[in-house]
């Protein structure tokens, strides 16, 4: 009968402490902010930093993950330098069309015509004026990839929707889309 009593007393006792646990609300933990980092605001004080603020510039020199920087400069020497000097990375085998025409179409269609005649829907809705037809300039890789990475008078940049490799390629179907004029 003894055993029975301390049975029951050692279930009640087991009920009794495992009902005081409460999921919702962890145990204690040590340097909590080791698990739940604080959280700051970007434009907010601080004097964490020299300047007080909580966003900071990056590093002198340093560029973005990914990013391949473009020797020349956005200026007309740096065009007049790209068109002179600037070649084609691709070669036979990752030169692909086929992709070039589809990026074109997306990006450059609109404006300056299935063609390349400059006629395309923004221009003869009159939306955008003066849009060259390939046939009319004298272009070459060099030029065609400045233009596209940093933009020409009503164009604006693509550097930011195209990669190298994908400028590289338009840059090849409009070639072949000029030689077709």
């Amino acid at each position: 009968m003894k055993s029975v009593y301390k049975i029951t007393l050692l279930f009640g006792i087991t009920i009794l402490v495992s009902s005081c646990h409460n999921n919702a609300e962890p145990n204690y933990q040590y340097f909590p902010n080791m698990y739940e980092s604080v959280g700051y605001e970007t434009y907010s004080e601080s004097n964490a930093f020299k300047d007080g603020k909580e966003g900071q510039l990056p590093a002198e020199g340093t560029i973005n993950r990914g990013f391949e920087p473009f020797e020349y400069e956005n200026s007309t020497a740096g065009y007049e330098l790209a068109k002179a000097n600037l070649k084609s990375p691709l070669d036979s085998l990752s030169r692909d069309s086929d992709k070039g025409k589809e990026l074109f179409e997306i990006y450059c269609t609109s404006c300056h015509g299935a063609s390349g005649n400059g006629k395309g829907k923004l221009v003869e809705r009159e939306k955008f004026l003066g849009v060259p037809s390939y046939a009319d300039r004298v272009i070459t890789e060099g030029s065609i990839f400045h233009v596209i990475t940093y933009g020409l008078n009503s164009m604006g940049s693509h550097a930011n929707q195209l990669s190298a490799h994908e400028r590289w390629l338009v840059t090849d179907y409009v070639l072949k889309l000029k030689s077709e004029l």
